[in-house]
């Protein structure tokens, strides 16, 4: 269990347009203030992209983010809202934006996608699988972050990582939006599997909104806003 009560961990609901590392320095700015000490530590488990919300495991401590390796394997939730008919080159809503050609002809209602559809779909990716990561990412290649080369414009190969879905529900389908919850274990890139629901449905797809709900039994009900 993680000892919130003493504020050795942090439950933090990260807002948009922060990175995880912001969040993390800002605390730790206000701690040092607070507390006196100007060596204090402080981590995080599991990064949230900037576009992303949700929950957030702080660590404060030396000998407390030494322990935060042990969250950051825990099983993760989100809630994701998916873009149909159009791709972008980040995978997600910051991108460049482009309307999907050549896939379905979406000026006929009846050819966009349907719920039975969907849901069949969506079942298809329940399970172990492999992941190649996005190039905008932090994950570190030879000593390099991903998406530095890629705002060099540089793509590299990248080794396909096992993951696992554990469960996909269809919360909400509007075309072109359709909301998801997923359960799935960590390393798991939600912006690559809203992209690869888009390839398989056929229409092109990113993800225009992500939120993390849970960490392992840890829920973003119980965090608290970081501007507090």
């Amino acid at each position: 269990m993680l000892d919130t009560q003493n504020n050795n961990f942090l439950l933090i609901d990260k807002p948009v347009g922060w990175t995880s590392f912001d969040a993390v320095n800002f605390l730790r700015a206000r701690l040092r203030v607070e507390t006196g000490n100007k060596k204090i530590k402080v981590g995080h488990a599991g990064t949230l992209d900037p576009f992303a919300t949700g929950l957030l495991i702080v660590a404060v401590g030396r000998e407390n983010t030494k322990r935060i390796d042990g969250f950051q394997k825990l099983p993760k939730t989100y809630v994701a809202t998916i873009h149909l008919g159009a791709t972008s080159d980040t995978q997600d809503s910051t991108g460049v934006i482009i309307q999907t050609e050549g896939f379905l002809d979406f000026t006929r209602n009846d050819n966009e996608p349907t719920q039975e559809n969907i849901e069949l779909t969506l079942k298809t990716f329940i399970g172990k699988q492999l992941q190649t990561p996005p190039m905008y990412s932090a994950k570190k290649v030879d000593g390099q972050r991903l998406y530095k080369l890629a705002r060099q414009g540089k793509e590299i190969e990248r080794e396909p990582v096992e993951i696992e879905i554990y469960d996909i529900k269809l919360l909400n389908y509007n075309w072109p939006l359709l909301e998801i919850e997923v359960q799935c274990s960590t390393g798991t890139y939600i912006r690559t599997l809203a992209e690869d629901i888009g390839t398989k449905l056929g229409c092109g797809a990113y993800c225009e909104q992500l939120r993390r709900t849970k960490i392992g039994e840890y829920s973003v009900e119980n965090a608290t806003k970081i501007e507090k």
